[in-house]
């Protein structure tokens, strides 16, 4: 076999939520914002189609592209899959599903990549749009191993395009050397960012994620779509929290945390988990799933159209979903990755911090869907006037 060798190109009965739409990340880079909320809001019924599976249980090919959120692999999975399989893993990360859509779009094809992590809600307008191919599910056999609960969504019912990889929920972490006192909420973090954090908040660089923490805070539903609420979001966000924000991070977990560079940071759960479990000093650090609502999203392993390695994809797609492999992605990437038990193979490893990677139904019940909807370019242009007055 050849040797590992992997290239980084850039940065069931407790889920009773899994019967409702999931949905992540919504961030827009202001400037592929105007195109990107174009292509998503523009997408009808019927377009492009699939053709047939590519994959047919044929000879790996040597080479394996994965373009995915950035840090979302184990890189000893990684380096085993070369190791057992033989494709060699390039490896490239985007910040959204936006920028990772325009870019299959851009190329009108796969791009080079065999393999993308589209987040759920966003895997009807790539089918819509022609950008995914079927997946040849007798050639993905571990599919059996996920908890049901985790398979059909409303987005993909028979899994033809999309398998979970995992899913997670959005809060905050903060340093408890500065801040004294007890946040619990999202009304409370939006009050310490305008006091003992300061300039020294984060938020996650993330359209959705930002005009979601005012309206959580506000318990006005997070997809909404009337312009009053919207109006009322950008005069807070732009006119009073803005000028304390210091940076917009979507990963604090791979540095902010460790080098205490922030006091208060909006986070998604497994990257918080990583950054405590790597800090010198993970005492200080209190995470916080904030009420009275926050967001859950799942995210899901899918091969675009014109995929030059299929063959190698859906091996390494059946190969992640094999119990064992699944739970070394879980210790590393923080997330639930779906499949069947998992938790009490989490726990029986002894893995830590996994209050940050399982929930409870009352935790779940307070999370909600996102959803594309009209209002896309109305949140972008909110975001992009809040990099302006941050001075980002």
């Amino acid at each position: 076999m050849s040797e590992p060798s992997i290239r980084i190109l850039a940065s069931s009965e407790a889920v009773p939520f899994l019967r409702r739409e999931l949905s992540r990340r919504g961030f827009l880079g202001v400037a592929a914002a105007g195109a990107a909320a174009a292509i998503l809001t523009a997408c009808t019924p019927g377009g492009g189609g699939s053709p047939a599976p590519a994959a047919t249980g044929g000879a790996l090919e040597k080479s394996l592209s994965i373009y995915t959120w950035g840090d979302y692999d184990s890189p000893d999975v990684l380096e085993t899959f070369t190791k057992d399989q033989g494709p060699k893993i390039e490896l490239s990360s985007f910040n959204s599903n936006e920028e990772m859509i325009a870019k299959l779009t851009a190329a009108k094809g796969s791009a080079g990549y065999d393999i993308v992590v589209p987040t759920g809600v966003y895997i009807q307008q790539m089918v819509q749009n022609g950008l995914l191919q079927k997946l040849n599910r007798d050639l993905i056999p571990n599919f059996a191993n996920l908890d049901p609960a985790f398979v059909g969504r409303a987005w993909d019912p028979e899994n033809e395009y999309s398998i979970c990889k995992a899913w997670g929920t959005t809060g905050f972490v903060y340093d408890k050397t500065v801040i004294t006192r007890e946040l619990t909420t999202w009304a409370d973090f939006l009050d310490a960012a305008q006091n003992e954090a300061s300039g020294k908040t984060t938020m996650l660089d993330d359209a959705s994620e930002l005009t979601g923490a005012y309206f959580w805070a506000n318990d006005i539903p997070w997809t909404t779509t009337d312009a009053a609420h919207l109006d009322a979001a950008e005069e807070f966000l732009v006119g009073k929290l803005a000028t304390h924000i210091e940076a917009f991070d979507s990963y604090p977990g791979g540095g902010a945390i460790q080098q205490v560079s922030h006091v208060l940071m909006q986070a998604y759960n497994g990257d918080v988990r990583l950054g405590i479990m790597e800090s010198s000093e993970p005492e200080r650090w209190q995470w916080v799933l904030p009420g009275p609502k926050t967001e859950i999203w799942m995210d899901n392993w899918a091969i675009p159209v014109g995929a030059p390695h299929p063959e190698a994809a859906h091996a390494f797609i059946d190969y992640v979903l094999d119990p064992a492999v699944s739970l070394q992605e879980l210790d590393y990437i923080g997330y639930h990755t779906g499949v069947a038990d998992i938790e009490q193979a989490a726990v029986d490893a002894g893995l830590p911090l996994l209050d940050m990677v399982f929930f409870t139904p009352e935790q779940l019940e307070t999370m909600e869907e996102g959803e594309v909807t009209d209002a896309l370019t109305r949140v972008v242009e909110i975001y992009n006037k809040v990099k302006a007055a941050a001075g980002a």
